[in-house]
């Protein structure tokens, strides 16, 4: 079982810790109603119920009508709106007319059993002319906090920016993860020490490989926010240039720090497996020699019960001559096997 994290997941569809302020008190309507249209400004957000320059389009899961409605009401790609909900999607950008995909992958942690298993899902931001559209599967932690107004100096109508501080709440989240991954795998390290069990080998296992999920979807990342700053159609004030510069710098931060958990993670889980198999080799050497050592002495006993007379039956030194024959047979097997398996 892992450790309580410093943010539990939570289910979205239950947990209204994931609806933003102005919809706490509608939880049915968020569930049913996956686009938004928020405006949010330095006084406060409000929500709208149309587009409007400036705005953020808040979409979730959408349907392929509400696909077709984005479409024809922002003008925006089609295929970009496919690509952005598509699972199998990789962090990458592209531009059309006067849009802009870009293309993410932001870490989650979901509930397996009595464990937490941390993977990546693709996140789709769409730059318009008009307005800032996010499309993600499944509501997530990374754009609650924007709802929460957790994040300082968040205004929808500054597009570049807003999009800069998305991908640093993503990097964030990363960080935040992978540190509660290192402490997972210390406490698995100190209960491996006392039990050696093999469940806790697993879930070390598991751990590597969120690692190596994370590790590819940082690179993907880091080559977005790399073209982002080459690209001249994304408008970007001096101001914006430093911030995507922190961003930068923040993901081959998180890029290194995976990196060095990946390794340490291994050299455990691989230095424990070779302990658990000693353990187990001495168990089965141990099993081997004490049968060896009992098999003469049941064979002596064999003989003794069968049907016709043994040669030594009439000696009254004949039962002392066996016992003492078969115990040291057994003797000198169990000392040659114990030699060849060492």
């Amino acid at each position: 079982m892992f450790p309580a994290t410093e943010e539990p997941f939570l289910s979205p569809a239950t947990d209204s810790a994931y609806l933003s302020p102005i919809d706490k008190s509608c939880h049915t309507r968020i569930i049913i109603d996956m686009m938004r249209y928020i405006n949010a400004g330095i006084d406060g957000m409000l929500e709208l119920n149309r587009p409007e320059p400036g705005c953020w389009v808040y979409v979730v899961a959408p349907s392929p009508d509400e696909l077709m409605r984005l479409h024809e009401s922002l003008d925006v790609p089609l295929r970009f709106l496919r690509a952005a909900v598509d699972d199998e999607e990789s962090a990458r950008i592209d531009h059309e007319s006067d849009c802009t995909l870009l293309m993410v992958d932001m870490p989650v942690v979901e509930s397996e059993g009595s464990a937490f298993v941390y993977s990546t899902l693709p996140m789709g931001i769409i730059l318009t002319a008009r307005c800032v559209v996010t499309l993600v599967t499944r509501e997530c932690a990374v754009l609650n906090d924007f709802f929460e107004r957790r994040v300082r100096g968040f205004v929808s109508a500054n597009r570049t920016r807003f999009i800069m501080q998305i991908l640093t709440k993503i990097t964030n989240k990363y960080i935040l993860y992978l540190k509660q991954i290192n402490k997972t795998a210390s406490v698995l390290e100190a209960r491996l020490i006392d039990l050696m069990s093999s469940a806790e080998l697993i879930q070390m296992l598991k751990l590597e490989k969120s690692l190596v999920y994370f590790t590819d979807s940082l690179r993907g990342n880091q080559a977005v926010l790399e073209r982002i700053l080459r690209q001249d159609h994304i408008e970007k004030r001096p101001e914006d240039m430093g911030f995507l510069e922190d961003v930068i710098i923040e993901n081959r931060q998180a890029i290194e720090m995976c990196a060095v958990y990946r390794d340490v993670l291994s050299g455990a889980r691989n230095a424990f497996s070779a302990l658990t198999s000693n353990s187990s080799r001495r168990a089965a050497r141990t099993i081997a020699l004490t049968l060896a050592a009992i098999a003469p002495p049941i064979i002596a006993g064999a003989l003794g019960g069968l049907p016709f007379a043994a040669p030594w039956s009439g000696s009254p030194f004949g039962f002392i001559l066996t016992a003492v024959a078969s115990l040291s047979a057994g003797g000198w097997l169990a000392a040659r096997l114990s030699q060849k398996i060492k």
